[in-house]
C-alpha cells in the first residue's frame, strides 16, 4: 500500500493499480453525498483530475496518481456515496494501469503517510 500527499491510497494488483481515500481524507470531507467516477478505457495524464466527489462540507477532485488507462470503475460506489466514509479502504474509486511499470516507486509508505498527516 502507497499513499499521495492528495490523501488517495495507492495499491498495486497485478499490473494495475487500485485507488480510493484515505481515512482521514474521508474525515476532513464528511459525509459524501455524490461521486462522479471516470469512464473506463479513458488514458489519463498524472496529476488529471478524474474524480469529483460532494460532500455535505465541500466539493473535491481525485487526481490520477500515476498516467495511464482507466480498466475499471467502481460504479455501486455511484448509487452508494457513504461507503467512502463506512469503509474508505475499501470503497476504490478506479483501477488504473499505468503507462510507467514503476509507477508506485516515489510514493509514500505508510508511516510517512502517518507523518504526513500527523
Amino acid at each position: 500500500m502507497k499513499y499521495t500527499e492528495d490523501h488517495e491510497w495507492l495499491r498495486a494488483e497485478g499490473d494495475e493499480i487500485v485507488v480510493g481515500i484515505t481515512k482521514h481524507a474521508s474525515e476532513q470531507l464528511g459525509d459524501v453525498v455524490f461521486v462522479e467516477l471516470p469512464e473506463e478505457g479513458r488514458e489519463v495524464e498524472a496529476g488529471e483530475e478524474i474524480v469529483v466527489i460532494e460532500s455535505v462540507k465541500a466539493a473535491s477532485d481525485i487526481v490520477a496518481p500515476v498516467s495511464g488507462t482507466i480498466t475499471a470503475v467502481n460504479a455501486p460506489l455511484a448509487d452508494a456515496p457513504g461507503d467512502v466514509n463506512g469503509d474508505p479502504m475499501a470503497a476504490w474509486f478506479f483501477r488504473i494501469k499505468p503507462a510507467d511499470a514503476g509507477a508506485m516507486d516515489g510514493f509514500m509508505d505508510e508511516d510517512a503517510y502517518k507523518a504526513l498527516i500527523g
